[in-house]
């Protein structure tokens, strides 16, 4: 145990965590030079196409220094705020961690909220200063930063360059030299936390577990403390580029286990795996997880029902952060409704859904957890418009409130205490970090955040403002529900729960939305947006119509009368009688309101 190292790479989104990554692997000679590709950890197809790390990704690599061969166990972390769990829990698995900064850009609000989370659980932290090679990189005003920051040594921070390779060996140095190897007992009963796992379509589940206590062998009976399912360790190993199998796994180590389980319910991320005869205790793992945007997912092909459930919860096994239970909808039928932790993360389920299993899904507007109190004090959570209570019954209702850590340049301060303020947000504190970055702290409600907050920050910020947020409780607010009608018909599935201030803008530009995206029928669609029995806002879908007077060339004016009137009489009916199609599209379209 002396000569293992466990650790994560920590960083906002976008400081080179996955390239260094890649050198790491690249010098300690776990990758030949045929195996190696950019971001070679980054294995789905969709962290290629976006450039960002969705998953966190465990490898091990082997490195000699003075003599002895030390095992150094890597996680390689996501920057993006929405995949901040899965931080939390690469965190608990290490004792050290390499916190990155870009020399270029300076510390940003994620790498703060990463360092406090790593802080929490005793790590040690090395900073690394990553694009020293870049031209316009700041050392110097990016070194005072970093101590300022953590409180270390200027000569404590390394200064890298992940794409040229320099720095790489004082990087390992530090990991062997700083990081404290792990704490635990041979000889105790075995105690190891599930920190991750993946669905396999031949072998079943694989568990990712970090050892604390003992250790655990090839064929031993194991237990799953929270579920109390008992399994056989059919194949255990260590992680490489591929699975490496052993035969034991001792404390201090990072590994996998595969033992058939078929059942997606059976694993739990945090568990504890432990032996049958002789069971330890559970470790104390991270916290659950706290979704931030709630939305609805229903299969385009009612039928499709049951598989889009066993494909939520293969899902499910590899992302820990997504919860979800079954609902239903007059529009829609049969679905879930799904908690997710921010807009991109909603986004890239969607994505995985349709790539990985080829599921068509339809996703309905997000909105975030309400607490209605009713006249006689009771509480009750509201996750979706259609719960939303009589009003005559609710005494009031509370919204959620976050506080907003805005990092950016100086020059562009006005522009987002102006987009905050529209938000509903309210400025607690502007400091300077340097003379040309400011740390602004906001608290508004998550409602407001989750559409396109984060987009307009970028953009007024020319991309460099970076936000990072946390809950900090309820407060009364003045929401109502805002229904969308078809024809006097109420489409539950465009209902939206908003603020009384923004109910009329935003009915008003949902209907001109909803005219541009319906397509024409035979008849006339009124689109209306309404508070309770109030209309706020109306459109008009004109109809189609043919030509009935192509045939009357002159003749009298009665005449073209009674064949109009005919027509208006069969329009008529076929209002009331026709039903309206919604395109996808219209259901997405909420999101896309400015």
């Amino acid at each position: 145990m002396e000569n293992i190292r466990n650790f994560c790479i920590i960083a906002h989104i976008d400081h080179g965590k996955s390239t260094l990554a890649d050198r790491l692997l690249e010098f300690t000679g776990t990758l030949t030079q045929r195996e190696m590709q950019a971001q070679v950890l980054d294995n789905m197809d969709l962290e290629r196409e976006k450039g960002i790390t969705i998953k966190a990704h465990a490898i091990q690599m082997n490195y000699k220094l003075e003599g002895k061969e030390y095992t150094l166990n890597l996680i390689d972390t996501p920057g993006h705020v929405d995949f901040s769990y899965e931080v939390s829990r690469s965190i608990a698995a290490c004792e050290g961690a390499l916190l990155i900064v870009d020399a270029s850009q300076g510390i940003e609000a994620q790498t703060i909220s990463n360092l406090y989370l790593a802080l929490e659980h005793d790590l040690e932290i090395i900073p690394v200063m990553n694009k020293i090679d870049l031209p316009h990189a700041m050392p110097e005003e990016v070194t005072d930063e970093i101590v300022d920051l953590i409180g270390c040594k200027p000569e404590e921070v390394i200064r890298a360059s992940a794409k040229e390779g320099i720095g790489i060996e004082d990087i390992l140095k530090a990991v062997v030299h700083r990081i404290k190897p792990p704490k635990g007992d041979l000889k105790a009963p075995l105690q190891a936390m599930i920190f991750d796992s993946v669905f396999n379509s031949f072998r079943g589940i694989e568990v990712y577990f970090r050892v604390f206590n003992g250790s655990i062998k090839k064929g031993d009976k194991v237990k799953f403390v929270s579920t109390g399912k008992t399994y056989e360790a059919d194949e255990i190993g260590v992680l490489k580029i591929n699975k490496l199998p052993k035969n034991e796994i001792s404390a201090g180590n990072v590994g996998y286990l595969i033992s058939g389980i078929k059942e997606a319910k059976e694993v739990k991320v945090g568990d504890t795996i432990t032996h049958i005869n002789t069971p330890g205790e559970a470790v104390k793992g991270f916290e659950n997880v706290k979704p931030m945007v709630f939305a609805g997912i229903y299969p385009v092909d009612t039928t499709e029902f049951e598989e889009l459930r066993a494909s939520m919860e293969k899902l499910q096994l590899n992302d820990a952060s997504l919860v979800w239970e079954p609902e239903t909808s007059a529009a829609l039928g049969f679905g879930f409704r799904c908690g997710f932790l921010g807009m991109l993360h909603m986004e890239i389920i969607q994505e995985r859904l349709e790539r990985e299993f080829d599921m068509t899904v339809i996703t309905t507007v997000p909105s975030v957890q309400f607490i209605a109190v009713r006249t006689d004090g009771t509480t009750f959570e509201i996750n979706a418009p259609s719960e939303m209570p009589d009003p005559n019954t609710v005494n009031h209702i509370e919204e959620p409130y976050i506080k907003a850590q805005i990092i950016t340049k100086s020059e562009f301060i006005g522009g987002i205490i102006k987009l905050c303020m529209d938000k509903r947000g309210v400025i607690k504190n502007q400091s300077y970090l340097t003379t040309d970055r400011v740390e602004m702290s906001f608290e508004m409600p998550l409602a407001e955040i989750v559409f396109d907050f984060f987009d307009k920050l970028k953009t007024i910020s020319k991309g460099y403002a970076s936000l990072d947020y946390h809950l900090i409780g309820f407060r009364e607010s003045d929401m109502v529900k805002l229904d969308i009608q078809l024809n006097g018909e109420k489409v539950d599935a465009l209902s939206a729960i908003v603020h009384r201030s923004k109910a009329y803008e935003w009915g008003k530009k949902l209907c001109e939305k909803l005219r541009e995206l319906l397509p024409r029928q035979m008849f006339e669609i009124a689109i209306q947006a309404a508070i309770g029995q109030k209309i706020v806002a109306r459109e008009t879908v004109k109809a189609l119509r043919k030509n009935v007077l192509a045939k009357c060339y002159g003749g009298d004016i009665s005449r073209k009368r009674k064949l109009l009137e005919k027509q208006k009489k069969g329009k008529k009916r076929m209002r009331q009688v026709g039903n309206v199609e919604i395109p996808q599209e219209a259901f997405m379209a909420v999101l896309k309101i400015d």
